[in-house]
């Protein structure tokens, strides 16, 4: 019995890291799976369920890369920063200059506003396509990018703005203070003091909004209609037959492709990420 005990720390510990390497394994399946059926060809993509192919090949990625359209997929990750970039750079300017006169700003009727700017995050997107559409249509911003990312300049997403509050109010105000006596206004308070301290905030507002833009499929669909100015989601249902003729070892190797900037940003930022996540979330 006392050998038990005293091998029973080592053993503790092994069942909890076994046990969440079992569960890590079974969620990571689906993206290996999809990155190893890469490399079959479409007959061993459906006759077996491991995610090692026996017969490695590179044809889906060199016929995916060309696409059945006259541009190249290359064309159409272009587009997806053009839309990409704009877009998270709105959205962290606006969350965070809204975020800071929520957090540090008396203002009349504070309560009511931002009980109106948490209820838009429970406002379904689907209730706004309509409006928006007409609206954009009166702008003449069809067919163009301007309706995927100008909304973005006014803070429309409640959640980072929440997020970015959240860790705002877990700073102390005596730099901020102290930079006032020194004659700085709010402006530069915010840019020259609690900007570089809520970084990992900031960072983790860029990094959400980037994976959710890469993946966005809806509103490229509804606001565009010229495919040279398609992102890579409509690129790739594009590439998607409703017969059997699907080439899905293509489809799965320009999904890999397409996913590679989030996992390399996410991996790049990972530290700030947690940070900025779980310091708001502990202290707000």
């Amino acid at each position: 019995m006392a050998n038990w005990r005293k091998y029973w720390p080592t053993l503790s510990l092994i069942l909890r890291y076994g046990a969440l390497i079992g569960v890590g394994f079974l969620m990571l399946y689906p993206l290996l799976w999809m990155v190893g059926s890469a490399f079959k060809n479409n007959s061993e993509i459906f006759s077996t369920v491991g995610f090692i192919p026996h017969h490695p090949t590179l044809e889906g990625f060199k016929n995916g890369w060309k696409t059945s359209t006259e541009y190249t997929f290359a064309h159409y990750l272009v587009n997806t920063m053009k839309i990409v970039i704009p877009k998270v750079i709105c959205t962290v300017i606006s969350s965070v200059i809204v975020a800071y006169g929520f957090a540090r700003f008396a203002i009349p009727g504070r309560k009511i506003w931002f009980a109106l700017l948490m209820a838009t995050v429970l406002l379904p997107k689907s209730v706004l396509l309509l409006p928006q559409y007409l609206m954009f249509r009166q702008f003449g911003w069809l067919d163009t990018y301007l309706p995927l990312y100008v909304p973005q300049a006014f803070a429309v997403e409640g959640f980072f703005v929440f997020l970015i509050i959240q860790f705002m109010r877990s700073l102390p105000r005596d730099m901020e203070e102290a930079a006032v006596m020194d004659g700085c206004n709010s402006f530069q308070v915010l840019t020259l003091v609690v900007a570089p301290v809520i970084l990992p905030a900031i960072i983790s507002v860029a990094l959400f909004q980037f994976m959710w833009s890469m993946n966005d499929f809806i509103q490229p669909l509804i606001y565009l209609s010229s495919v040279g100015k398609y992102p890579v989601s409509l690129a790739l249902k594009m590439s998607i037959d409703v017969t059997e003729a699907t080439s899905w070892n293509e489809i799965l190797a320009m999904s890999a492709i397409a996913l590679a900037p989030s996992l390399i940003l996410f991996f790049v930022a990972q530290k700030y990420f947690v940070d900025g996540v779980t310091s708001g979330a502990v202290k707000g």
